[in-house]
């Protein structure tokens, strides 16, 4: 098998009942996945969290299941063109590896650089009115200076006006799916879907097949808000996904956005209660949300998701440049070592000798309070 690794991490992945932070919980005590998926029930109860109905699935015939699923869906990826990103991958987007709740795997089929210096999440209704199309198209045309990438969750209303405002501006948009990417839901956007797989992409946690289910859609909320520097909600009701995607964001420390409307508009009132509640800023004009996201080509030239230019994955072991990645990422380009053990997925024996090794190339310095810089 080409890439034998990948086939059993997709095959965990695959398993019922081992969500993405189980996943990881095993991982982190297994170091691979295919460790955990040979290891013996003894050693599997020694894990927190892991119990009888965990060491059935994971060494009875679900396990063999798993297996089969997992060589059909690598087949799959291949001869469709899609990347499967696991999320000790180098290439497993750096903004949602930051989240607590992260995918533990993405397909993802596309052009686009999902860590590209900067990107922006636009949601809203399902009902859109002309006032949201009409500000969708402004907002996307106002962001054209800064090449952003345009992520939305494909759906009717302000997700499919973002998708389409960015392709006829020439700006790449990631669509975030809510079913298996060979399930274009809802079928009317097939077309745009295929010109997104040229000019951005499309990605979704889900398995080949995977129908748009209801449960499926909050799921994918959080990818949106995860993948971005900012949510901007056009418009939005009271209740619904897009108020969701903003809470999200808002729980990872990302900044949101809400274009105000007509007090007597239903679409409307869900922006108008993020702003009054201080939940959201005021989306006026580009600059609102330029402040906001610290988008000045002056002060913040590089990537702030990325380390510095000088730091290259190829010289560094896997483990050694996820903790740059996360130093990269915090504020000041500094965190504490149990930070890092975290949003590495590392254990903290393993990221404090890491970190030691770091500190002799002169690729981090030791702070006072456990806390270590990126040089």
């Amino acid at each position: 098998m080409a890439d034998e690794a990948l086939f059993h991490e997709l095959a965990l992945t695959l398993l019922p009942g081992i969500g993405p932070q189980l996943t990881r919980q095993l991982m982190s005590y297994g170091g691979a996945a295919k460790t955990v998926l040979t290891m013996p029930p003894g050693k599997l109860r020694r894990i927190p969290g892991v119990g009888d109905a965990t060491i059935k699935i994971l060494t009875g015939p679900e396990r063999e299941n798993a297996f089969r699923r997992a060589e059909s869906g690598l087949k799959k990826a291949e001869k469709d063109g899609v990347e499967i990103l696991f999320y000790t991958s180098k290439r497993y987007p750096s903004r949602l590896k930051l989240i607590p709740d992260a995918p533990a795997i993405l397909y993802y089929q596309g052009t686009a650089d999902l860590n590209a210096p900067k990107t922006i999440a636009l949601v809203g209704t399902r009902k859109a009115t002309e006032y949201g199309r009409e500000q969708t198209e402004r907002i996307i045309h106002g962001l054209l200076p800064h090449r952003p990438l345009v992520v939305s969750g494909l759906a009717y209303g302000i997700d499919i006006m973002a998708h389409r405002a960015a392709l006829q501006e020439g700006l790449e948009t990631v669509g975030v799916m809510a079913t298996g990417l060979d399930i274009i839901y809802p079928p009317t956007h097939r077309k745009t879907a295929e010109k997104m797989r040229e000019q951005g992409g499309l990605i979704t946690e889900f398995a080949f097949g995977t129908q748009p289910d209801r449960y499926n859609f909050p799921a994918r909320n959080r990818i949106i808000a995860g993948l971005c520097d900012g949510t901007v909600v056009v418009e939005a009701a009271i209740k619904g996904g897009a108020l969701i995607t903003a809470e999200l964001a808002l729980s990872y420390n990302r900044d949101v956005l809400a274009v105000p409307g007509n007090l007597s508009s239903p679409a409307s009132e869900g922006c108008n209660a993020l702003i009054k509640s201080n939940k959201a800023a005021l989306y006026a004009e580009p600059k609102d949300l330029e402040q906001l996201l610290n988008w000045d080509e002056a002060l913040h030239q590089s990537d702030k998701f990325k380390p510095a230019p000088s730091y290259s994955a190829d010289d560094f072991t896997a483990d050694e440049f996820a903790i740059i990645t996360v130093l990269a990422a915090a504020p000041g380009r500094e965190a504490q070592i149990d930070d890092l053990a975290w949003k590495a997925q590392l254990p903290i024996h393993a990221v404090a000798s890491l970190l030691l090794a770091l500190e002799f190339r002169g690729v981090v310095r030791a702070l006072p309070g456990k806390k270590f810089l990126l040089i």
